[in-house]
């Protein structure tokens, strides 16, 4: 199979679910991640006394830790930083999801919603 170019949909595959055995984890790499105040709190970066009081401060400190992007403690949603190389901030070195049990609503969507639903930027290990 060939590979996708992760930043042109029109080059994605048709999702299949053996698929994610043998990629290098393209969904991971470039795409914005999207992440809601009941994200950060199962993700445990948050609690939800701290999301409810004082949830102005807690984006802030969430910001100055480089995992979220600069952003308004007021918004709805957030994005996650990336790693220098364009990564997400919770894919290891064998690119594996270090989160994958309480990964982002958006993570356990995909492909289901994004970009080009039922589509994958996949690309062989």
């Amino acid at each position: 199979m060939k590979s996708a170019d992760p930043n042109q949909p029109r080059t994605w595959v048709r999702f299949k679910k053996d698929l994610c055995r043998s990629c290098w984890a393209s969904c991971c790499h470039g795409m914005a991640v999207e992440v809601s105040v009941p994200d950060l709190i199962r993700l445990g970066l948050l609690d939800e006394e701290e999301a409810s009081e004082n949830l102005r401060a807690a984006v802030r400190r969430l910001n100055r830790r480089g995992i979220l992007r600069p952003s308004r403690p007021e918004a709805v949603v957030f994005v996650l930083r990336q790693k220098r190389n364009r990564d997400c901030l919770f894919l290891d070195e064998k690119r594996r999801c270090t989160v994958y049990a309480t990964r982002p609503e958006i993570c356990r969507q995909f492909p289901k919603i994004g970009p080009k639903p039922g589509y994958c930027p996949y690309r062989p290990k």
